[in-house]
């Protein structure tokens, strides 16, 4: 695999060097730091480390993976798409169990990493984010048969696959939206175990009240969008796609 790494970025300065610290260094050379409108020393630091960054002036965690995604179209040679966030909460070094998920049993398209089916710190997980999740994945799952168990932002996906989910979120239901499209595409799509532990700084979304609210209305709606508004036969639900 030729991976290309995107990770969004806004007011990291706490915990970006970690991640990039902690990233295999033979990955260094296609990875790119999304500056989602930072006003802190999160650019600074990523530049002297001598890792590629671009700029999404546009607030959103879809945002800044879309342009995450340009950039690495027209700067990287690649054939797969790794994301991860900036908070160090997730282990760097755990990129290996999505390259590995997706090689083994034939292949898959999409790998995403299970913090429930990981080993997660206690307290790594506020109950808000735990809540949400569950209810996420719950509703995902009803509606397509799937057996996700979480909307983890630590996935790999293949340029090909992506290509196909025309992916247009630019905040909080970036997630739902790929798995969902993935599904209904009928692509191969699997979950591995993550290592977990609490972020460095205050979650944007979990952290916050108005973070929880606003991102479980864009979930649901993003759910409520591509599932209830048109829903999947169900012999594709049977025949078109495995979650392993």
């Amino acid at each position: 695999m030729k991976i290309a790494i995107i990770i969004p970025a806004h007011n990291e300065e706490k915990s970006i060097g970690s991640v990039l610290n902690h990233l295999p260094k033979i990955f260094h050379p296609t990875t790119v730091v999304v500056d989602n409108n930072s006003n802190d020393q999160t650019v600074p630091i990523v530049k002297n480390m001598g890792i590629a960054v671009t700029t999404e002036s546009k607030m959103g965690y879809g945002a800044a993976c879309l342009q995450g995604v340009r950039y690495a179209k027209e700067n990287f040679n690649f054939d797969t798409f790794v994301f991860l966030d900036g908070d160090f909460s997730d282990h760097p070094q755990d990129i290996f169990r999505l390259i590995h998920k997706a090689k083994e049993s034939g292949g898959a398209d999409m790998v995403i990493g299970s913090r429930n089916l990981g080993e997660a710190e206690p307290g790594s997980l506020l109950p808000q984010a735990k809540f949400g999740n569950w209810l996420a994945t719950s509703l995902m799952n009803l509606f397509t048969g799937s057996q996700f168990t979480d909307l983890g932002p630590f996935r790999l996906i293949k340029r090909t696959a992506y290509d196909q989910l025309n992916m247009q979120d630019e905040n909080y239901g970036w997630t739902m939206e790929m798995q969902i499209k993935a599904i209904k595409l009928g692509l191969i799509c699997r979950e591995t175990s993550m290592h977990y532990k609490a972020r460095i700084g205050q979650s944007k979304i979990s952290g916050t009240v108005k973070g929880s609210v606003l991102a479980g209305y864009k979930i649901l709606y993003t759910l409520f969008r591509y599932l209830v508004l048109s829903p999947m036969p169900k012999q594709q639900i049977a025949e078109k796609y495995e979650v392993l």
